[in-house]
């Protein structure tokens, strides 16, 4: 057992149950915005006990909405469902089932599904104006954002539908592939940059009153910046990915109102506060870091999640199928090896706050993150951070053996985005 033994028995709480959460719910308090991670996108025990901690959020804090790591397109179509909405699909599986991007298996699978399920039940029995909702937080859906907004335009608002337009005609020489987007833009200075900023300046002189379109132009400006700094390399493109989630989190929560309090999914990579790990020496910024900052420590909760083995869901290369792949036992000396030592196969850590805190949660130990493309062979080099636990997070779920997601069965999806950065994540 390695140095730690003793202070992982300590702070190792049981879990075997929803009951179990407890003690996390009593760490969340009154906090406004709970942020809870996955050291993989395609792994079933994260998802699923997201889904457990979230439900109990929901019924026993009246927490407003779930905020993801998806598209907003996309997920709008699955919100609609959860409220039940005239003209929505009555089973979310039907609209998760027509997600349109690679990997499709992110959101689209069985325990998401069932969460989706749960939602719209629980809304079922709750008045329309509190009912819970389900949001993408991401920036990728610049093609699908812009037939949204003009087709809401051309029914509600048509003298508005020709800037709409130019953005759209703007767009269209390339085909709806960002990767030629990005690299145009290297050679014609602004690119689509004027008509993007003229549509966004219209949308959000609409603001609230047109949420749908203000939020769609916002994810067509995000995209937009996004693609341009794709194509220069380095952290630019992560942090406008992060700080438009941010942004995106923020209008939300004005949207709710005063009192809306936020449950976020999204990786660990995003959810855990940067300055805590390898990732502020590189210059990059996280959801969890711009959460706390915006809000303040103590209205933000972060959670991270955590296995040493087992078998995940992802892609061999970008736009790869989706494929069954085995997690090989992590590094002995990161995160994961300390916890698969001494903790026990199921166990939450809720973090002590103040001073005095076991070496555990201040010392610098290697961490891992898996993406939607993973290489097990590459694992014992490629897909660890360096990270102090305790800045990171202010608690951790841990799962010593993990099993892969189930899919869907839904078409596949075409490839056209560019390969994030850092790769998947």
């Amino acid at each position: 057992m390695s140095r730690y033994g003793d202070e992982v028995a300590a702070l190792a709480a049981p879990l075997a149950g929803a009951g179990d959460l407890d003690v996390l719910l009593d760490r969340v308090g009154t906090a406004r915005v709970v942020m809870l991670g996955e050291a993989s996108h395609g792994t079933h025990e994260f998802h699923h006990w997201r889904a457990q901690l979230t439900e109990r959020l929901i019924e026993e804090a009246a927490f407003s909405f779930v905020a993801v790591e998806g598209d907003w397109p996309d997920c709008d179509r699955i919100d609609r469902s959860v409220r039940l909405e005239e003209g929505a699909p009555q089973d979310p599986r039907d609209a998760l089932a027509t997600f349109a991007h690679w990997p499709t298996w992110l959101w689209a699978n069985d325990e998401t599904a069932a969460f989706c399920q749960w939602l719209r039940w629980h809304n079922a029995h709750t008045e329309p104006e509190v009912r819970a909702g389900l949001h993408g937080l991401d920036v990728y859906s610049l093609w699908e954002s812009l037939r949204e907004i003009v087709a809401y335009l051309r029914t509600h608002d048509p003298d508005q539908v020709a800037a709409a337009l130019a953005a759209y005609r703007c767009f269209e020489p390339y085909a709806h592939d960002a990767g030629l987007y990005a690299l145009a833009s290297r050679f014609v200075a602004s690119a689509c940059e004027d008509e993007v900023v003229d549509l966004l300046a219209r949308a959000r002189a609409a603001g609230p009153r047109r949420f749908g379109v203000w939020q769609n132009a916002e994810v067509v400006a995000g995209a937009e910046r996004y693609y341009r700094a794709m194509v220069r390399g380095g952290t630019e493109s992560w942090n406008v990915r992060d700080r438009h989630m941010d942004a995106t989190l923020a209008r939300l929560l004005d949207r709710y109102g005063p009192e809306s309090k936020a449950v976020v999914w999204a990786h660990n990579t995003h959810v855990g506060d940067a300055r805590g790990s390898d990732m502020a020496r590189r210059g990059e910024v996280s959801l969890g870091q711009l959460a706390r900052e915006r809000y303040g420590a103590d209205d933000v909760v972060l959670v991270g999640f955590g296995s040493h083995h087992g078998t995940v869901v992802a892609g061999e290369g970008w736009g790869a199928p989706a494929e069954e792949m085995v997690v090989p036992p992590a590094r002995e000396t990161s995160v994961e090896g300390v916890l698969h030592a001494a903790a026990p196969g199921r166990a939450m850590f809720v973090f002590p706050r103040g001073d005095g805190r076991p070496d555990l949660l201040t010392d610098t130990l290697e961490h891992r993150a898996i993406g939607v493309v993973y290489d097990p062979e590459r694992d014992p080099w490629s897909n660890y951070v360096p990270a102090v636990l305790g800045e990171v997070y202010d608690a951790f779920c841990w799962f010593d053996e993990t099993r892969a997601v189930s899919p869907m069965r839904v078409a596949p999806a075409p490839v056209f985005e560019p390969e994030t950065y850092p790769t998947g994540l």
